[in-house]
């Protein structure tokens, strides 16, 4: 059988290729053995997605798991991560376990793992959970059944969609928004998040919010090449204020202004920072991945909030969430979480949050973020993806390594900082960060400056630098 590996947020493969009942049944198994290896650790939330095939795969799962005297709470239906996480939380379950590979194509499956505290698994757990995963499973799980285990009470069935409702009614002032005269729109990109906002604000327009596990073909990341209907949707009718989009699990946030704009992750973080700062007098130290925008540092040092940056990748942020006191942490991606919900992203509880920021302000989007360029200045940040042959990709990560550029183009670098990439600094303001991918032939290149202008012209730069200096030529 072939080796699993979990990457930067779990195991994701090709369905029916290597994503199997075969191989879901070795990876559930390697994870029950590591809980009955820790005593105490006795029962684990299961929750999947709208992809092809979540149902048969989480009931595998969950039968592994039974039969290892480890008890479920089987969601119904398919549910987000964040439901999953916060299950994990209220049924004080010892971990939780997602079937999903969130924002990939709709060819990929996939498997989380989160803590009892609600959010990703730290790694080295992982590790241990990854080297007890067995050559196949030891059970035959065609001959078990569900109705059996729960008559045992080894499985019972959980309705998480309905209390992630119930939470954040509790935790958000709904009817301020419901009140307002803000026009909402919501596109779920067919994902597991579609059934919320129409239960929590049913007068918001929907997008994509019925059951298609193909995604019509679109891989379900929320940035703006994948959301063109959703934003020609908002800037033709002229009727919606703010559109919100999710991906597959519903854990990252696409956000658009009444224009059809993209509002990006960084322009959200610095929103979120100032409502939950300003308005909701809540305090702590933000947490953010290496790709973020130095103007989150700037905000927080304006409300003297302490920041930290970490590697790329949600579980570095997460294993500070769940010792010290966060207020944000975040990604340039789309994933965010904030204090006083779960050290997890969700983007439908970011997007809650910012309509509660519109409805109480009575502020468009664009004026919130004027509001934000006073203090921190007006930016403009883009990310291109240079797919490139991996010898090509390998070579430009090397001359990084070994400080061979010293400008890209008209830009001359005054800085370098190397926590997880190469991030270069041409001005305070102005920078350029190069980052390879760790299991594509990709180059991931990210730009920042005063104006959309200036940061293609960035991109541009740099692009023909490093294809001019590593000899290489774009892959197919």
């Amino acid at each position: 059988m072939a080796s699993i590996k979990f990457g930067t947020d779990g195991w994701r493969a090709i369905i029916a290729k290597d994503y199997t009942t075969e191989n879901v049944a070795r990876v559930a198994e390697a994870t029950a053995l590591w809980l009955r290896k820790n005593p105490g650790m006795t029962s684990v939330v299961i929750g999947h997605d709208t992809r092809f095939g979540g149902e048969l795969f989480a009931h595998t799962a969950a039968k592994i798991f039974c039969a290892h005297q480890v008890k479920v709470f089987l969601a119904k239906g398919f549910v987000s991560t964040p439901m999953v996480s916060l299950g994990t939380v209220n049924l004080k379950a010892t971990l939780g376990i997602v079937i999903t590979a969130s924002h990939n194509p709709p060819s990929y499956n996939g498997y989380k793992i989160k803590g009892s505290y609600g959010g990703p698994l730290q790694p080295e757990k992982i590790e241990e959970i990854e080297g007890l995963i067995p050559a196949k499973a030891s059970i035959d799980t065609e001959e078990l059944s569900l109705a059996e285990f729960e008559k045992k009470k080894l499985l019972e069935y959980v309705d998480l969609e309905t209390m992630y409702c119930e939470h954040a009614e509790k935790n958000f002032d709904l009817d301020t928004i419901r009140r307002s005269d803000l026009r909402l729109g919501y596109d779920a990109m067919y994902g597991a998040g579609q059934n919320v906002i129409s239960r929590l604000l049913p007068d918001t327009a929907l997008l994509h919010c019925e059951y298609n596990p193909s995604f019509k073909g679109q891989a379900p990341e929320p940035i703006h090449k994948n959301l063109r209907e959703f934003a020609g949707l908002i800037s033709g009718s002229g009727s919606i204020d703010c559109g919100l989009a999710t991906d597959g699990d519903a854990d990252r946030i696409g956000l658009y202004d009444h224009e059809g704009n993209f509002i990006d992750s960084n322009h959200i973080m610095l929103l979120l920072i100032k409502y939950l700062c300003e308005e909701k007098k809540m305090r702590g130290k933000v947490v953010t991945s290496f790709s973020v925008s130095p103007k989150v540092k700037k905000l927080c040092q304006y409300f003297g909030l302490e920041h930290e940056e970490t590697k790329i990748g949600f579980k570095y942020i997460a294993s500070i969430m769940v010792k010290e006191n966060v207020l944000l942490g975040g990604e340039e991606s789309g994933g965010i979480a904030i204090k006083g919900h779960i050290p997890e992203r969700d983007g439908i509880w970011v997007g809650l949050t910012l309509w509660e920021y519109m409805a109480r302000s009575g502020k468009s989007l664009q004026e919130l973020i004027k509001d934000v360029y006073a203090i921190v200045g007006p930016f403009s940040f883009e990310r291109s993806d240079l797919h490139l042959l991996e010898t090509v990709k390998n070579q430009i990560v090397e001359n990084c390594r070994n400080n061979v550029y010293t400008s890209f183009g008209d830009y001359k670098i005054l800085r370098t900082e190397t926590i997880d990439g190469y991030k270069y600094f041409f001005t305070e303001d102005e920078w350029l960060m190069i980052r390879a991918s760790g299991t594509e032939p990709v180059l991931r290149n990210y730009a920042e400056s005063g104006t959309p202008q200036k940061t293609i012209s960035i991109l541009k730069a740099a692009e023909e630098s490093l294809l001019q200096q590593s000899a290489g030529r774009p892959g197919p």
